[in-house]
């Protein structure tokens, strides 16, 4: 016997954000590890934590072979994510290591002057750490009226957070609002953050929207 009370639907997800993850096929090297921990004697208060005085990290010699694989990922984002029909390239602008002690944090922020951002985490505790990603305009648009939920989706999240591991490469669009809560467990969080921008020729010359980037 059917029941009549079961309504047959179907909820589609339009015009979602992208959150793409990958992890390196390899570890760390002696050489990468060590240059890293001589940075964190170089390094600035930030809100929460310190950062790297350094913040184009990644063209230094020690990073050469991560620079070519964080490279070749961001390519992979643009192919399967933008799909451009454009003559572009992407390429990383700047880049910097955090570094994050238990009870510190990082607060919620974006990346302006970026189209895609990213983060590599050099260390992570996957029991602990953790990532924080905020809803955007016009995703959070019913805000003002504040209904308590049940059980959270991707339809009605205002934030979403994900485990992180060592290894680990989060990209997203650079205007995707993010954060590091309070740190738990006693790893020091070491993350290398950089943004992304695209060199070539966008638009159209006939449209009157060609953009030449270089």
């Amino acid at each position: 016997m059917e029941d009549n009370n079961i309504i047959d639907s179907k909820i589609h997800s339009l015009f979602v954000t992208p959150v793409y993850i990958t992890k390196l096929k390899r570890e760390f090297t002696n050489e990468e590890n060590k240059f890293t921990d001589e940075i964190k004697l170089k390094c600035h208060k930030n809100i929460g934590n310190i950062t790297s005085d350094d913040n184009y990290i990644i063209n230094n010699k020690q990073y050469s072979s991560l620079r070519k694989e964080l490279n070749e990922i961001v390519k992979d984002y643009f192919n399967k994510i933008i799909c451009p029909s454009d003559d572009i390239k992407p390429y990383i602008t700047q880049s910097w290591l955090n570094f994050t002690e238990t009870d510190q944090h990082h607060h919620i922020h974006n990346h302006p002057n970026s189209l895609v951002s990213g983060i590599l985490y050099i260390n992570a505790d996957k029991h602990n750490d953790k990532v924080k990603f905020y809803a955007s305009a016009p995703s959070n648009r019913y805000s003002m009226i504040d209904i308590g939920t049940e059980k959270f989706n991707q339809f009605n999240s205002k934030s979403w957070w994900f485990s992180i591991e060592t290894g680990q490469v989060f990209l997203f669009p650079s205007y995707l609002t993010h954060s590091v809560e309070m740190k738990q467990g006693k790893n020091t969080r070491i993350s290398l953050a950089f943004n992304v921008f695209i060199k070539g020729m966008v638009g159209s010359k006939r449209e009157l929207t060609e953009l030449m980037l270089t």
